[in-house]
């Protein structure tokens, strides 16, 4: 296959996740099966998409696996696909040759989906490895005594040099495609580093982690249960204030409410979707609404704030969590909430993607007290209750 050089410096993440998984039980293939939530392969597929330096993911299936793909993902949409070999070998060859006949990459990293746990610090060290060298994986010290023997042990095997070898493994893409073609077609590699070496390639080693451990059998799903699972709710709240200054109206809860003044900001204020932007963010530990819309960002001045918290909504989806339900309170003494309160609830219901019965807007004064009782601005405060998905 050629391996043409791609303009944009793109790296892709390879997903191969076309085996049977027989061993793990269950009567599903492992890769689809749920640990912690979610399904191995949307664990591993959600760690590359949330990686700023990781372009595009393919995940390598089986014939028609199609449908069970886009299951273990839901809510989210599907990755792009593409159908595997006989062996891993040519499973991930053909992701090769559909990268390829899309125009190349730089960067690939080639990942088994039955490591599901995938942390950002191992993508981040490949990827820097491959300034380097043309390839790079993940290893761990062996720490274990090995020795030889049958049914009574034999002499110990020293272990100084000898390394736990995990995915996912990185290489510059034309490197490990001319790897590919250069191996026996009746041969199988144990993974695709070993092939990159057979034709004279460095081999990079970079730290691995213990969270990237293989599951194999179904004491291993046990065990990642254990490790992984997150609590089944998690709650979050926000909070946000917003100076009243003339103007001819203002937004809240998505909704323009027609008054003699506006709410001042970078984006459009609305203050009860900050709050519950917020709340959402951390809920699922996520940060704030600074963080992913820093107001310094001259891009989100004068934004609509029903952007922020869909984006918020998307993320906390993406990891596997729902929006039980959420609760916000507005403080102010003009103007009025409750000839608005139905069509805050049903707005915020509809950003959200939940039931307009998960969704309440309440509005409260501070009996003149304060900024807020002054009218010289609004506050807003916002609960939301999230559970595994």
């Amino acid at each position: 296959m050629a391996a043409p050089m791609h303009s944009d410096n793109q790296t892709i993440a390879i997903i191969v996740a076309a085996g049977r998984g027989e061993r793990a039980g269950g009567g599903l293939p492992k890769q689809f099966r749920h640990v912690a939530g979610q399904s191995l392969v949307a664990h591993a597929v959600r760690a590359f998409e949330a990686h700023p330096a990781i372009d595009r993911v393919i995940v390598v299936i089986g014939e028609g696996q199609e449908e069970l793909l886009a299951q273990a993902v839901a809510p989210a949409p599907a990755p792009r696909n593409v159908t595997g070999g006989a062996s891993r070998r040519e499973s991930v060859q053909n992701a090769l040759c559909a990268i390829a006949r899309d125009g190349g990459a730089s960067r690939v990293l080639i990942h088994d989906a039955a490591r599901p746990f995938l942390p950002a610090r191992v993508i981040d060290d490949l990827i820097a490895a491959l300034d380097r060298d043309p390839g790079a994986i993940p290893v761990l010290p062996v720490v274990d005594t090995l020795a030889r023997g049958g049914d009574k042990l034999g002499d110990t095997v020293p272990r100084d040099g000898l390394w736990r070898v995990q995915t996912p493994q990185a290489f510059r893409f034309a490197d490990i495609v001319a790897a590919h073609d250069a191996w026996p077609a009746a041969q199988e590699a144990t993974d695709d580093a070993q092939m990159l070496r057979q034709i004279g390639g460095n081999v990079a080693l970079v730290e691995g982690d213990t969270m990237l451990e293989k599951l194999t059998h179904p004491a291993d799903f046990a065990l990642a249960e254990a490790r992984h699972a997150r609590p089944a709710f998690r709650i979050g709240s926000g909070y946000d204030v917003h100076r009243l200054v003339d103007g001819d109206g203002l937004w809240l809860c998505g909704v323009h409410i027609p008054h003699n003044q506006t709410l001042s900001g970078h984006s459009d204020a609305d203050v009860a979707l900050h709050a519950l932007t917020d709340a959402i963010l951390g809920a699922a530990a996520m940060g704030d609404i600074g963080e992913h819309f820093p107001p310094s960002d001259p891009q989100w001045k004068g934004a609509e704030s029903h952007i922020f918290l869909s984006h918020a909504v998307k993320l906390v989806r993406e990891a596997g969590l729902a929006i039980a339900n959420a609760d916000i309170t507005i403080i102010c003494e003009k103007p009025k909430v409750g000839p608005h309160r139905d069509a805050m609830r049903a707005r915020v219901a509809e950003l959200m993607g939940v039931d307009i019965g998960s969704v309440s807007v309440k509005a409260t004064t501070t009996e003149r007290l304060g900024f807020t009782g002054r009218g010289e601005g609004i506050a807003a405060q916002a609960q939301v209750l999230l559970q595994s998905a």
